[in-house]
């Protein structure tokens, strides 16, 4: 069950992504090991992203 910092940094994201960038999200899921949130999107599915359970952002790329 993801955190409610966890949520508020999905929400934020998920709007950055859709309504600013125009990228779609191909998968939201829960990691059972870490219990972090990924995230794939893009139009490549080139963007990977982690919400940890504090409700910081864990950029792959980074």
């Amino acid at each position: 069950m993801p955190t409610a910092a966890q949520l508020e940094s999905l929400y934020r994201v998920s709007y950055q992504l859709t309504y600013i960038m125009l990228q779609p999200i191909y998968l939201i899921c829960v990691d059972n090991r870490t219990r972090n949130i990924y995230i794939l999107a893009g139009y490549n599915e080139e963007l990977e992203f982690q919400i940890l359970p504090t409700g910081e952002l864990f950029d792959e790329q980074s």
